[in-house]
């Protein structure tokens, strides 16, 4: 309905244009909004107050000649002006009950809309270091990156989901020397494990892999991994230097080849469990992209050179360094190291303008909080390789905290440092994981209640919204046990007799939803439509609560089973584009 408000505006515009009335540059911006105050109108618009300048006359008066100039529509009862030069709108009987039968031709397509016309936009989220199993963090990026996406491309954006796979860089030369002293703890030899090396239990599973499959072929001593190390924390010395020092001598101890086998297997098992764990959860992705194929293609020397062509790196102390001062950073960046080492943030530069280059209008990173630091540097590089910084949005998640009975959780886990993803989801459920993780904007800290994901009652805002879609569905299944044969055309030419206040306020429920999905992927803000299920649950419980459908009048029975009908089929389609299912009994 606000669309075709819009066009007839438009028409109007065009009208007045074509008559002198208005200047033929005035621009026509679209700002019809729902009304908040039903005696207002059902919608209102602000054009005339908009246009008023550059036609040279009051907007009050303005406003009547655009009211004059509209076309006829069996849809509009009547218009008014209101205050400064505000139109409302009131619509005809029967055009709001007119959504009901749209719903139900349209199915799984009611609030999808072409808005985005196709523009191609990526949106990378998670991404996290395959050095361990997903933690609850990881989950809220998970959650609230599938469901911008899908928000996204139910607004006709064309979407590319992609997960950035960190499988090269020292935190997987940690994760693979962190597997080779567990394997050789497996073999008999007496290790200190490093402070600075992971600790979890998965170490030792994917060290006992190792262990099976190459027996004591990989076999050192602890003194040739240990003599002449630099000292580890605890005995005085620098737990980095201590690392970094024993990854070197794991590199020497093993060989290139053997070396390289270690790292894989720990690289293909974590992501291997990572993979199994998204997709689980519900969030896929088109592309796994690879930061080692990024060196492997020379893309990250290519990056490199073209920002010393372009005059933007300086030697310093044996490193490069990237001048990203220049672009508001609040200091400069080693992109080369003085070993000779490629930084994180070099083949973060690179990374991004692949990104660029492949094509994408738009670009969305999804990165935890503590990644703040990263936005400047990022686009400082972009700026300084002739891309536009503006066609990149980064989109930050604050963490999750956990509570159990009014009280910060502490949930048994495998490795005693983090709570897994897995752990949470096997608790909780899928469904309320995903519902639970967007109910707060993405940069809010979030409270996470274990007890009332759980719940089975009205509180629960998950188990409330399944609820109503499994009432529904019960309601239609009584009517078909009854023997009441439903006649969805008869329905549909008795919706005039939907007169109650609880079923006009389900109707303009129905109908406000496209908005809603529109605005919500506009804005990159999932829990919109949250909150809108949720009153829509609570419109169709009421409605439920008090009146009965299953009528002996033929014709009201259908119209009230047409109504809700569509109420279970928008909650069907709200509910899947926040990957929560929607149970048909419960």
């Amino acid at each position: 309905m606000k669309d075709h408000i819009s066009e007839l505006l438009a028409q109007a515009v065009r009208r007045l244009q074509s008559e002198g009335a208005l200047p033929a540059d005035a621009q026509y911006v679209d700002n019809v909004e729902r009304s908040r105050n039903p005696q207002h109108g059902d919608f209102a618009s602000n054009i005339a107050l908009a246009l008023a300048r550059s036609a040279g006359i009051k907007p009050r008066d303005l406003a009547e000649k655009i009211i004059a100039a509209l076309p006829q529509s069996g849809r509009v009862a009547r218009t008014e002006v209101a205050g400064p030069g505000f139109i409302n709108f009131f619509l005809a009987t029967g055009a709001q009950q007119a959504v009901v039968g749209r719903i139900l031709e349209a199915g799984e397509a009611y609030g999808r809309s072409t808005i985005g016309n196709g523009r191609r936009v990526q949106v990378e989220f998670v991404s996290a270091n395959p050095t361990g199993p997903l933690h609850v963090g990881h989950g809220r990026g998970a959650a609230y990156g599938a469901a911008v996406a899908d928000l996204l491309a139910a607004a006709g954006f064309q979407v590319h989901r992609e997960y950035y796979v960190n499988d090269a860089g020292r935190q997987m030369d940690i994760l693979a020397t962190s597997i080779w002293l567990r394997y050789l703890e497996l073999c008999g030899e007496s290790i200190i494990f490093p402070s600075n090396g992971y600790k979890g239990d998965y170490v030792f599973d994917i060290a006992a892999t190792l262990h099976r499959e190459s027996g004591g072929g990989l076999r050192h001593t602890a003194a040739a991994v240990f003599d002449g190390i630099v000292p580890d924390e605890p005995s005085g010395g620098d737990k980095e230097a201590h690392i970094d020092a024993l990854i070197e001598r794991t590199r020497v101890l093993l060989g290139a080849e053997n070396y390289r086998h270690v790292f894989d297997l720990g690289l293909t098992v974590i992501l291997d469990d990572i993979r199994q764990d998204l997709q689980e959860f519900g969030v896929v992705y088109e592309q796994w992209y690879s930061e080692r194929s990024l060196a492997e293609r020379g893309l990250v020397d290519r990056a490199i050179e073209r920002l010393k062509a372009s005059g933007h790196v300086y030697q310093k102390d044996g490193a490069l360094w990237f001048r990203s001062t220049d672009f508001g950073d609040e200091k400069d960046r080693v992109i080369v190291r003085d070993n000779g080492q490629k930084t994180y943030f070099a083949s973060d530069i690179a990374y991004h303008l692949d990104k660029m280059e492949r094509g994408f209008e738009r670009v969305i990173d999804i990165w935890g909080a503590d990644h703040h630091g990263y936005i400047p540097r990022v686009r400082a590089a972009l700026t300084a390789l002739g891309q536009d910084p503006s066609r990149l949005d980064v989109l930050l998640v604050q963490f999750a905290i956990l509570y159990r009975g009014g009280q910060k959780a502490q949930m048994s886990t495998r490795s005693g440092e983090f709570v897994t993803l897995r752990e949470l989801r096997h608790e909780v459920g899928d469904d309320a994981a995903r519902f639970f993780y967007i109910l707060r904007k993405c940069e809010q800290h979030m409270d996470f209640d274990l007890d009332l994901a759980k719940s089975r009652s009205s509180d629960n805002p998950v188990y409330y919204l399944q609820y109503a879609h499994a009432r529904i569905c019960s309601v239609l299944r009584l009517a078909q046990e009854k023997g009441m044969t439903r006649d969805r055309e008869r329905g549909d030419r008795s919706l005039g007799q939907l007169r109650e206040p609880h079923e006009e306020a389900l109707i303009t429920l129905l109908a406000r939803y496209p908005e809603v999905v529109e605005v919500a992927a506009l804005s990159h803000e999932p829990h919109q439509l949250a909150y809108y299920l949720r009153e829509l649950a609570n419109g169709f419980h009421a409605y439920y609560n008090a009146h009965v459908f299953l009528v002996e009048s033929d014709e009201l029975r259908d119209a009230r089973l047409n109504l809700i009908d569509a109420t279970r089929q928008v909650l069907a389609n709200g509910l899947g584009l926040l990957g929560v299912t929607a149970p048909d009994s419960m």
